[in-house]
């Protein structure tokens, strides 16, 4: 199974935060490659910039391949994508994070419940 996660689970993963299900770590654990988006790289930046969180994005960038995490650009089909999905989301990351896993096709792991709409791809841990 390919995963791509949501921005939150990439979080927490490598803050190896409690808030991580353990049923989510058995499924990064089990998965045959785990992506992460470059679209949640610039979602760490912005709310590092903001303030909102301490995660430093050259940092978490440096983390992820000793992770074993794999870096999933975003492409112009992925954009496409997004703008057809159906305005169920109104978080424009979490929409085009979405895109990306249908486009791919890979299951994206999430706790946003909201998101499971969109399609069996996703993942609510």
């Amino acid at each position: 199974m390919r995963l791509l996660l949501d921005t939150h689970i990439l979080l927490w993963l490598m803050a190896d935060s409690p808030k991580l299900k353990p049923r989510a770590r058995l499924l990064i654990e089990g998965a045959q490659e785990v992506y992460v988006s470059s679209a949640s790289i610039l979602e760490i930046a912005i709310k590092h910039r903001l303030g909102k969180i301490e995660e430093v994005p050259e940092e978490m960038v440096a983390r992820l391949e000793e992770a074993g995490l794999k870096e999933l650009p975003v492409v112009s089909g992925h954009a496409v994508a997004c703008g057809k999905l159906p305005l169920l989301h109104h978080d424009p990351f979490d929409r085009l994070l979405v895109a990306q896993a249908i486009s791919e096709p890979m299951h994206f792991v999430t706790a946003d419940a909201q998101l499971a709409a969109y399609s069996d791809l996703v993942i609510t841990v």
